[in-house]
């Protein structure tokens, strides 16, 4: 194995494009993950807005370096639940539109490595996904891991550095979206608010959204939590930063088309600007 002191390429948020600045990293040569035919894992919407909010999309891209050949997975899978979250990106650009608030979009599927996991967890590169086993994520080197942290993982959070640095931002929320079934138990919940130190986060953007639509099934800590182990975003940055936050995961059966997108933008417009004029 060799290994180099290299200078990373951070995001610097306020002109929206690749900008050198220093920050040394060891990191790990053997193993040559990117080509220049690979895109940028980061792309930024809105990055000069001074809206006091940063609007963040971990599972937004399916994208998969071509040195590691669709990870032996079929089209079905990679389109699926598992490569991302179905709507979460048109979900996220529509609504960072509507408030012009600063978005970070990640390009790259969870299943490369999963940019809201503490890489090194069991769950950062996943050998399986609902019962789907990837067996290009098995018995990977050192190298190898490094390689996908360095390449996809660490862009994505020096970005969302970049975006609190930039501009004075008061809270944060993350755009996700999940599947109506998991391992055989359905999900009755429209959309679920996650939160661990901001509650009342949750509750606002609840509450706010029930003045329109009491029918839906809005909950907190539903379908998932937050867990310092499974989680990065939150414990990381939001919570590090004691800032209000919520982690926001519409069910994908609203968002997989049009429709239910406008729907939902338009909800969570409101739930957002009522909050904004709450701080």
């Amino acid at each position: 194995m060799i290994v180099k002191k290299i200078s990373v390429n951070k995001i610097l948020f306020d002109s929206g494009i690749l900008f050198s600045l220093p920050c040394d990293m060891t990191y790990a040569t053997h193993f040559k993950l990117m080509t220049e035919l690979d895109p940028n894992p980061v792309e930024l919407v809105n990055p000069s807005s001074k809206v006091p909010l940063l609007l963040l999309c971990e599972h937004a891209g399916r994208a998969i370096p071509k040195s590691l050949k669709n990870l032996g997975l079929d089209n079905a899978t990679l389109s699926s639940h598992r490569g991302w979250d179905i709507g979460a990106e048109t979900l996220a650009r529509e609504l960072a539109q509507s408030i012009q608030a600063p978005l970070i979009l990640q390009r790259y599927s969870r299943l490369v490595i999963d940019s809201n996991r503490p890489p090194g967890s069991s769950e950062s590169i996943p050998e399986i996904s609902d019962d789907i086993e990837i067996a290009a994520n098995k018995n990977l080197d050192f190298n190898e891991k490094e390689a996908r942290r360095h390449a996809i993982f660490e862009p994505m959070d020096q970005a969302i550095k970049a975006a609190f640095d930039s501009s004075e931002r008061k809270a944060a929320f993350s755009i996700h979206s999940y599947t109506p079934v998991f391992g055989g138990h359905a999900r009755a919940w429209n959309a679920g608010f996650l939160s661990r130190k901001s509650l009342s986060t949750a509750e606002a953007l609840i509450n706010s959204i029930a003045q329109i639509r009491p029918d839906l099934n809005l909950a907190i800590n539903q379908p998932y939590q937050i867990d310092d182990k499974t989680d990065w975003f939150i414990p990381q940055h939001a919570e590090a930063r004691q800032l209000p936050h919520c982690l926001i995961e519409v069910r994908n059966d609203q968002i997989n088309h049009q429709i239910g997108v406008s729907q939902w933008s338009k909800l969570l417009t409101k739930a957002l600007n009522d909050f904004l004029k709450g701080l």
